[in-house]
């Protein structure tokens, strides 16, 4: 019975947190779409090809953020509801890093991965998702102008992927938490994001049977 009602408050506490995370989090993108939709239709309005280029280029930056949301909210679904299948083969890790942070601004990740890697054993969908969760975490709790760092070493018998940012670090008794989903350490909802980016990599990880680790990097934050 004790089992049983732990197992109902944290179905609770998910579905708490998941209508708050649609509640407050999709407001920013919808709201972006709504007024950039509402200029472009304004027939006593216009616009030089400029102002219309910036509420386009307005309209794609708030799909593209709604996107990344509903896709977050899915895969914790998939996540807690144990339906995460990783289809794992050798995979060149190089190249699913390389892919991956194509979708990021070059001058934000300095990019360090040795010549001498082997294949790793990964679902590269999969792997993809966990790269992109952790970079995009780190450039949200990075400093303005501070380069998010993603490199690999060969380490005995396992490959290293670091992705350090320099922000503040998160205190190593608070480490237990980074990996909860809707969970935000510093309360601020950074950027309108639900908390779910590193819940989601560690759930990938685990698919995939690999380790995500935190750890203190002189210099940097909490990879």
């Amino acid at each position: 019975m004790a089992a049983h009602a732990v197992e109902l408050a944290e179905t609770d506490r998910m579905r708490a947190a998941l209508l708050a995370a649609v509640g407050h989090d999709l407001r920013t993108p919808l709201a972006g779409l709504k007024a950039a939709v509402s200029s472009l239709r304004q027939d006593d309005v216009d616009f030089t090809p400029q102002e219309r280029a910036e509420l386009l280029a307005s309209v794609e930056e708030s799909t593209d953020h709604l996107t990344d949301i509903i896709a977050n909210l899915l895969d914790i679904s998939r996540i807690e509801a144990g339906a995460v299948t990783a289809q794992v083969v050798p995979v060149a890790l190089d190249e699913v890093v390389a892919r991956t942070l194509l979708r990021v601004p070059a001058h934000e990740v300095d990019l360090d991965l040795s010549d001498a890697l082997p294949l790793v054993r990964a679902d590269a969908g999969l792997l993809d998702r966990v790269v992109a969760n952790l970079v995009d975490n780190a450039r949200r709790h990075s400093p303005a102008g501070a380069r998010v760092q993603v490199r690999a070493e060969h380490r005995g018998q396992r490959v290293d992927l670091q992705v350090l940012d320099h922000g503040p670090g998160v205190p190593q008794d608070k480490w237990e938490t980074l990996f909860v989903p809707f969970q935000r350490l510093d309360d601020k909802g950074v950027g309108g994001h639900t908390g779910l980016g590193l819940a989601i990599a560690q759930g990938f990880c685990d698919a995939m049977d690999a380790q995500l680790l935190p750890s203190d990097t002189p210099g940097a934050g909490s990879p």
